[in-house]
């Protein structure tokens, strides 16, 4: 969008005291009416202008206005010709700002007052008839649920994109092996598969945040004025079903003052950030040369300037940053809203911002990962070699020892523990330690040992629900599809 925004700019006499005043202030005045004979100080309207980005909201305005319009005509609260004006008017508003003609202006403070100005220009007085029975709190509230709504539609939909890649990846890799961490050391084998479907699992909850972030805004303020409700008799039901609202919202100082839904979707974004900076991490680590674990093509990746050789994971790294950006947003607007009593307060308008860039941030982040999960390569030869590193085959030397000799578990650990630390001593894996000295350390151990101590058969003996053998993987690969896609 490439619309104009202006600066204020001209001055002429203040009719009332004959004190030079610019000519944009006029312009403000005349939008709120006679209660004040002087313009604000030039510092009062570059505090108080919102027009820089509140201008993201001109979709939702236009409808809000034109559902407002049809119910101020059906109400007869509103002549139909004066509506119809009103309604090709907007019409004729979006079309402007969509193709980069509309000029906003910042005399006129936010986007309500800029779409209500041109359509003055456009038809003239009527235009004023469009604001019975609404106030602008109840507006910007109705504009930014709107908003709020279709931005968690578009982030759904660009989250079961990635859900769909990281499944389509996780399917291929299903059988391939690699080192599971706990505290970033070795700890067990797992399937790459298995590892990729914990993030889809991560991201089903995720959309699931947002769709009761969703179910809980989509209630409807507008008609609510400014904080009192209104004596016209108009019909709240009719907008907000013309608005895909549930219902209308049921107290009007609480559906001007409510801002819980930007917490709340901004506390879902967060979480889903966080979820991408973790899988973000991991892929750095794994394309580093110390891992040599995947690698990303030229796409995804960067060069040094003064380093020939290196080819830098930016985009996992920034997706990894740009979390901070989201989770500020969220402590941002919270500590806004702490301390506000009912119903408006100017501090409200620091709503948006936040929110704006947070969605931003997190669609470009989504996008991103959506690219690097596609794009990434997995080394399998030194992810085999890896998922044996480490005894990661130790817990399934202690289950055989429960499971066959008949152990208590305490004492397999023992035993198990006593055995690791002859490999670790003599520089070897478990599974080349001989059966006489495994014997030495526990008499019960047989030659049937060996079948459990290499990495494809640990991961094959997973077959636990959720666990990580190939099987199940591709059976968790099936069941995600159904529940997600």
């Amino acid at each position: 969008m490439n619309a104009k925004s202006t600066p204020t700019t001209g001055t002429q006499a203040d009719p009332a005291t004959g004190s030079p005043v610019r000519e944009s202030q006029n312009v403000s005045n005349a939008m709120w009416g006679g209660r004040f004979s002087q313009a604000p100080d030039t510092l009062m309207e570059a505090i108080n202008v919102s027009i820089g980005f509140d201008q993201k909201l001109y979709a939702q305005d236009i409808v809000g206005s034109i559902a407002h319009c049809k119910m101020l005509v059906e109400q007869e609260i509103l002549d139909s010709a004066a509506g119809e004006q009103i309604i090709e008017g907007l019409k004729k508003i979006r079309v402007e700002i969509e193709e980069g003609t509309f000029e906003f202006k910042n005399a006129l403070e936010d986007i309500h007052l800029n779409i209500e100005g041109r359509l003055t220009e456009i038809i003239g007085d009527d235009a004023g008839r469009l604001h019975t029975a609404r106030s602008r709190n109840d507006q910007v509230a109705t504009d930014f649920k709107l908003w709020v709504r279709d931005t968690i539609d578009a982030i759904d939909e660009a989250l079961n994109v990635l859900q769909t890649t990281l499944i389509d990846q996780a399917e291929k890799n299903a059988a391939v092996v690699m080192p599971g961490f706990t505290h970033l050391q070795a700890a067990q084998p797992v399937t790459v598969g298995h590892h990729l479907l914990a993030y889809v699992e991560m991201l089903g909850r995720d959309r699931g945040r947002f769709q009761d972030a969703r179910t809980r805004l989509n209630e409807s303020p507008l008609g609510s004025a400014a904080l009192a409700g209104t004596s016209f008799a108009i019909d709240r039901d009719q907008t907000a079903k013309e608005l895909g609202f549930d219902r209308p919202t049921a107290n009007s100082l609480d559906a001007v003052s409510d801002r819980d839904f930007a917490l709340e979707f901004l506390s879902a974004a967060t979480i889903t950030s966080l979820h991408l900076s973790r899988l973000g991490e991991e892929i750095v680590v794994w394309c580093s040369a110390q891992f040599s674990f995947a690698k990303l093509s030229d796409a995804f990746t960067t060069g040094s300037s003064i380093m020939p050789q290196k080819r830098n994971p930016d985009a996992a790294e920034l997706v990894r940053g740009k979390s901070g950006r989201v989770v500020g947003a969220l402590i941002g607007l919270i500590t806004v809203m702490k301390g506000l009593p009912l119903a408006y307060s100017k501090d409200m308008q620091e709503d948006k911002e936040p929110v704006f860039d947070a969605s931003e941030s997190l669609g470009v982040c989504i996008a991103a990962m959506t690219g690097m999960v596609n794009d990434i390569e997995f080394n399998i030869d030194r992810l085999k070699d890896a998922a044996g590193e480490g005894f990661t085959t130790a817990t399934d030397l202690a289950d055989w020892l429960v499971r066959v000799a008949g152990l208590p578990f305490r004492k397999a650990h023992h035993v198990t523990g006593e055995l690791v630390r002859l490999a670790e001593t003599s520089n070897r894996n478990l599974d080349e330690l001989t059966l006489d000295e495994m014997q030495s350390v526990e008499s019960q151990i047989t030659d049937d040992v060996f079948s459990v101590l290499g990495v494809a058969e640990s991961v094959s003996s997973r077959t636990s629900y959720g666990g990580t053998a190939p099987d199940n993987v591709l059976a968790q690969v099936k069941s995600a599809r159904e529940r997600f896609l």
